[in-house]
């Protein structure tokens, strides 16, 4: 079986297949809208290309996670259907249908996601049953990173890499093909692709001629960091005139399409849920609360928010009036009314909590917001803390759905609680916060130990 050499066509084929789909629905759905269609072509195939630029929305490798992918089509029809929209307001067209467009963007999604997905899926099954569209590799040095990364090429064969063995000068051994001057006759005789480089064992000289060698021969070069802290989070290199300098990428919240987005979609729910949900609820609650006891159906208190700046936090009133309010709840907490119990075994007593995202000082999914105490308490504790505070809160989190929740009974519960929101905050994406958010409504059913 030869090579996939036909892999450099898979991207332009799917951009081209990206346009047919666009003209063909666009001339089934709107044609009956009164606008010159191949003017509208035009727009619609620049605007797509402009968008999937800034997305990122066809940098789809080998290696990329099925999440990864349906992130990029969510953010790329969010925008797309937001400049359509927009188009129509800037030439004062008057939408006969909103209906029908609304239906030529959704069948556009869904036959680009059903072309992108099988693409994807038939390229995986290619690489494992027939062993096709598979690239060459080998690793200088033999350090544990080399090692750990040889074993994913081994127990991914749909990633499509095949291993050819280790080049090193300081250790000899079955699976190691040679010393570092070996290296290039052997990537030409057994046609390498990719040449994978641990920087420990790789001498400038030796790494400066094996650059030069990769460029002349059109050979792929990459760097292997070792593990460590810093390593384990996503680098981005910049070059400032001809220096390349690395950094830590800034998380996916930084970036101006993905805040709009998130905050689209908190509007989105949140109304939702206001309407339907709420609207309903808080007259049979509020009822329930005012015949157990005395006292406001809410109750609001100060929390740190983002950039750490205090806002009011809605809740339905679960316990009786006290003087204990900055008092972190424990369990049989007499303060609790019956009420209160079940609002907070179900986590009704949240809902209030959806005005706030509407309001704009929380977020449905992000690090929930702590009492001032702990949040003085615990950011000279633990040194990432102060990460989360750079996001809007949320009604629901990684760490809730992950059983880190309610009583906090030491620090490390405390230091696991910030791990997961630190890793939601550097790895979001729309369909995490949808996970999460279905993780929630099951764990409502399905009850947690600190539910209370």
């Amino acid at each position: 079986m030869t090579k996939g050499r036909y892999s450099k066509y898979i991207r332009p084929i799917s951009v081209i297949t990206d346009f047919f789909l666009l003209i063909f629905l666009a001339e089934i759905f709107l044609n009956n809208f009164g606008i010159y269609l191949p003017y509208f072509f035009v727009f619609l195939l620049v605007s797509w290309s402009v968008l999937s630029y800034f997305t990122e929305f066809y940098e789809v490798f080998r290696f990329t996670k099925p999440t990864e992918i349906l992130s990029k089509l969510v953010k790329q029809f969010t925008l797309f259907t937001l400049v359509i929209i927009a188009y129509f307001s800037a030439a004062r067209e008057i939408i006969p249908s909103f209906k029908q467009l609304l239906v030529f963007i959704g069948f556009t999604f869904l036959y680009v996601t059903l072309f992108k997905g099988l693409l994807f899926y038939y390229l995986k099954k290619y690489r494992i049953i027939l062993g096709g569209n598979f690239r060459r590799a080998i690793i200088i040095g033999h350090t544990q990173s080399a090692i750990n990364l040889k074993n994913l090429f081994t127990s991914r064969p749909d990633y499509g890499y095949r291993f050819y063995g280790f080049f090193s000068n300081k250790i000899t051994g079955d699976d190691i093909r040679g010393k570092i001057e070996d290296i290039q006759d052997f990537v030409l005789t057994n046609k390498i692709d990719d040449i994978y480089c641990a920087l420990q064992e790789l001498p400038d000289d030796e790494l400066k001629n094996l650059v030069e060698f990769s460029d002349y021969h059109r050979k792929t070069i990459k760097f292997i960091p070792e593990e460590s802290e810093i390593y384990s989070k996503n680098l981005q290199i910049d070059y400032y005139e001809f220096f390349p300098v690395l950094s830590l990428k800034r998380t996916p919240l930084n970036d101006l399409p993905n805040k709009i987005i998130k905050r689209l979609f908190d509007i989105f729910f949140s109304l939702l849920i206001v309407i339907f949900v709420f609207s309903w609820l808080f007259p049979i609650v509020a009822l329930l609360i005012k015949l157990e006891s005395k006292g406001p159906v809410f109750f609001k208190q100060g929390r740190p928010g983002l950039d750490q700046k205090e806002f009011f936090c809605f809740k339905f009133r679960s316990m009786f009036i006290n003087e204990k309010t900055e008092e972190m709840t424990i369990k049989n907490d007499p303060r609790i009314t019956k009420v209160g119990a079940f609002l907070r075994r179900t986590s009704l007593d949240e809902m209030p909590q959806f005005l706030n995202v509407l309001l704009g000082d929380m977020s449905i999914v992000g690090p929930r917001p702590h009492l001032w105490s702990h949040n003085n308490e615990y950011q000279k504790k633990i040194k990432k803390y102060n990460v989360r505070l750079h996001v809007r809160p949320g009604i629901t989190g990684l760490a809730q759905v992950k059983g880190f929740r309610g009583e906090i009974e030491t620090d490390d519960e405390m230091i696991n609680r910030i791990k997961y929101d630190v890793f939601y905050i550097e790895n979001w994406s729309l369909f995490l916060d949808i996970k999460i958010i279905l993780l929630t409504v099951i764990n409502i059913f399905r009850g947690q130990e600190k539910a209370y």
